[in-house]
């Protein structure tokens, strides 16, 4: 069963990632004036990966870091590694299938269907997202328990 804290948990891991992702989102729509709609669409979610991951990496490597120094350690290159392949193994089949079939697929006809292009990216990122954590989600409950 699914507690409030959980919520806040996930909330708490990705609330910067995803406010960077957002952002670069609305504005890299602007390039919708120079390039088609299907160019954009992938211009917007290389950009949103890019700085979701960027947001992601850093963050994670930063808490890793905290921890060892609070308890004395210094960080070592398998901790590193083991942070990588768990990062991996939560984001890596949800973020392939959202980085070439879904969030394009959102980003591109999601701005036609709703007539409003601001309001259509809005949605169509919404849309993405749903699928996007609710596989990432599981895969990180997953890798807690191990």
């Amino acid at each position: 069963m699914l507690k409030k804290s959980n919520f806040i948990e996930w909330f708490d891991r990705y609330k910067y990632a995803e406010l960077a992702s957002t952002s670069v989102a609305l504005t890299t729509s602007l390039f919708s004036k120079i390039y088609s709609g299907l160019t954009t669409a992938f211009l917007i979610t290389f950009a949103e990966y890019l700085a979701f991951y960027s947001v992601i990496l850093f963050s994670s490597y930063k808490k890793l870091t905290k921890q060892n120094k609070l308890s004395g350690q210094r960080t070592s290159s398998s901790e590193i590694l083991t942070l990588l392949k768990n990062l991996i193994l939560e984001f890596g089949y949800p973020a392939v299938l959202d980085f070439l079939v879904i969030r394009p697929f959102c980003m591109y006809w999601m701005p036609l269907f709703c007539g409003n292009y601001f309001f259509g990216i809005i949605l169509g990122k919404i849309s993405a997202d749903l699928f996007f954590y609710g596989f990432t989600i599981i895969n990180y409950e997953l890798i807690k328990r191990k």
